[in-house]
């Protein structure tokens, strides 16, 4: 596999090897050792599916404060999303900054969001279903987000009037969100 550092430190992009025939397509989604010997040493606890219907759901932006924290590792198994990382570490080089990635089943790329980053995504197609492994369980105590359409951060979102849930309209903006990460560089 091909491990990509992003613009934002701590993100990584993830390109599995894929191996192709008349018949389909075969790769591992996850191998513990071949993370492990390329830098990444989340022990995984547990995994999310989600479905969305329609193009132009959006999810997010969601994060985990500490101690229940969450490293993510995200993948579409069908159709497309747009995926977002904002950095939102208190002293960071990248503060409240985001950057956006398309993972599709037909690229294979995988995402990988440390702590310490708010994380969403806006489906492209109908239909789409995304996986994603967390290395800490959820915890509703502890779950936490982001306004999407927070003006300071800017992001550009592939829709204007997204499909959201009620509670991802009521997130605060990132300068009134309760968070308790620091950058430790």
């Amino acid at each position: 596999m091909k491990v990509v550092d992003t613009k934002i430190a701590g993100v990584k992009l993830i390109e599995p090897l894929v191996f192709g025939d008349h018949r389909g397509f075969f790769m591992e989604s996850y191998n513990e050792e071949t993370y492990r010997k390329n830098g990444i040493a989340a022990i995984f606890r547990q995994d999310n599916h989600s479905l969305s219907a329609e193009a132009g759901v959006l999810r997010g932006l969601h994060y985990q404060l500490r101690p229940k924290a969450q490293t993510k590792l995200i993948r579409v198994v069908s159709g497309a999303i747009y995926d977002v990382v904002v950095d939102i570490r208190k002293g960071s080089p990248t503060f409240g900054r985001w950057e956006s990635f398309t993972l599709s089943e037909d690229n294979k790329l995988q995402l990988l969001v440390p702590p310490g980053f708010a994380h969403g995504f806006c489906t492209l197609t109908p239909n789409c279903e995304v996986l994603y492994k967390v290395d800490e369980l959820y915890s509703p105590e502890h779950d936490r987000g982001i306004a999407w359409d927070d003006p300071a951060l800017g992001i550009d979102w592939p829709t204007s009037e997204p499909i959201l849930s009620g509670k991802d309209r009521k997130h605060p903006i990132l300068a009134e969100a309760e968070n308790n990460f620091r950058y430790e560089g």
